[in-house]
């Protein structure tokens, strides 16, 4: 059983760090890649505020597949260069948008979303997934945030 309890009024720095060493802990001795993404998708909700989405996109046969996540119902499936997760998978670059309804092309999978954060994970240099986090509000995310999803994308990569 893992108790994991993040401290809302922590920096985002220290509270990303303890995120990262959770998922570390939370996925050690599991081989299953959707039973840590699944874990993983609950321990985004739970230490990450102010969410209205978190979860997975995983790329299956060259196109973004849903995996699992915390929120409310989502799109299935997204080509590569759609959308803010498709962005994120084709340029395999972090996607910081601070306005979802300014970013071209964006898919509204939930109509509250404002905010959008998707960082790309690799496995031997491929983009293998996305980690995508919705919020709604608008500019919620920043640099420490992309930071924090980005650390906790490295050291997940082997085990989803």
């Amino acid at each position: 059983m893992f108790d994991f309890q993040p401290d809302p009024a922590q920096p985002k720095p220290e509270l990303y760090r303890d995120l990262v060493d959770a998922a570390r802990a939370l996925t050690a001795d599991e081989p299953d890649g959707v039973a840590n993404m699944a874990n993983l998708a609950a321990l985004i909700w739970q230490f990450v505020p102010r969410l209205n989405w978190a979860g997975f996109y995983r790329m299956v046969d060259g196109a973004l597949v849903l995996g699992p996540f915390q929120g409310k119902p989502a799109c299935i499936r997204i080509a590569p260069g759609q959308g803010v997760c498709g962005a994120a998978a084709a340029s395999g670059q972090t996607q910081l948008v601070p306005d979802v309804h300014a970013f071209p092309g964006h898919i509204a999978c939930d109509g509250a979303s404002q905010s959008e954060l998707v960082v790309p994970v690799f496995r031997n240099g491929a983009v293998i997934a996305v980690i995508d986090l919705d919020s709604p509000e608008l500019n919620r995310f920043d640099t420490e945030d992309a930071a924090g999803i980005e650390a906790l994308a490295e050291a997940i990569a082997a085990v989803i």
